[in-house]
């Protein structure tokens, strides 16, 4: 009976612990749920066209994952660095660039370059949650060739996450306005995945992203975010209220569009 009474009271403190430890997990999570939603949230507010095009290319990132088999936590990390991969160009030193409706220069094109690597600056202290999201945001201009930037990365040696959003940001670049070029029609997007196949683009997601169960979504997704908005007000900003909800949102929406995939 004396054997009994310390045994019971060491189960009940070891369940005590991991009750806490559950509770400052979920705590964690919650912040860094939050803190991405903050992020979100001042790409929307800093600049609405960017942040109606990282959600839109995060629902065709998402896509093409799905299509490709991948599993639930690589398709979070998808989304994560299709919604973050352009946060690097809310630095001042390029904001003004990207307000510009001209041509970029060479000096400005350079400059440009550099926003994968401060995007994946800006994201560095969240690596502790997000393992993959500084890496896959700083290798989304990789190319398969290994001609891309900034690091050269070729082949698989680029991040598998950065090798699906980019076919998806390369795609909906081309199908959608930016201040410095005019969106081009749905078949010559195509056409570009097609030609970047196995130099720009991983040739095996490229063929996966051009097969026709794939590209109805793609063109699903795309005849939706290109319908007429009902007030210039919404165009001014970008047609971000058109664009997908997000997954990892630190609270449950009362209302609104239902979230791709599921809610953690």
């Amino acid at each position: 009976m004396k054997d009994i009474v310390p045994f019971t009271l060491g189960a009940a403190a070891a369940g005590g612990l991991l009750l806490r430890e559950h509770g400052m997990r979920t705590k964690a999570e919650r912040l860094s749920a939050a803190t991405l939603e903050t992020l979100l949230n001042a790409i929307d507010a800093n600049d609405a066209i960017t942040g109606a095009h990282v959600r839109r290319v995060a629902a065709g990132a998402l896509i093409l994952g799905e299509a490709a088999g991948l599993g639930e936590r690589t398709l979070r990390s998808i989304e994560r660095v299709a919604l973050f991969h352009d946060i690097g160009k809310l630095h001042g030193a390029l904001t003004d660039i990207f307000h510009e409706d001209s041509k970029l220069t060479p000096e400005e094109r350079r400059a440009v370059m550099t926003h994968p690597i401060r995007g994946a600056e800006v994201l560095a202290p969240l690596k502790g949650f997000f393992p993959d999201l500084p890496k896959g945001v700083a290798a989304h201009h990789e190319r398969w060739d290994g001609k891309g930037y900034p690091r050269g990365l070729k082949g698989r040696r680029i991040p598998l996450v950065s090798r699906v959003v980019a076919i998806a940001d390369s795609f909906d670049a081309i199908t959608h306005r930016r201040r410095y070029s005019h969106a081009r029609s749905f078949s010559e997007a195509i056409r570009a995945i097609e030609e970047g196949r196995g130099t720009q683009f991983d040739p095996e997601l490229a063929d996966l992203f051009l097969s026709p169960p794939v590209r109805g979504k793609i063109e699903e997704v795309t005849r939706e975010a290109n319908k007429p908005h009902k007030n210039s007000d919404n165009r001014r900003r970008g047609g971000a209220e058109r664009a997908p909800d997000v997954t990892f949102r630190w609270r449950p929406r009362s209302r609104g569009p239902r979230a791709l995939g599921h809610q953690p």
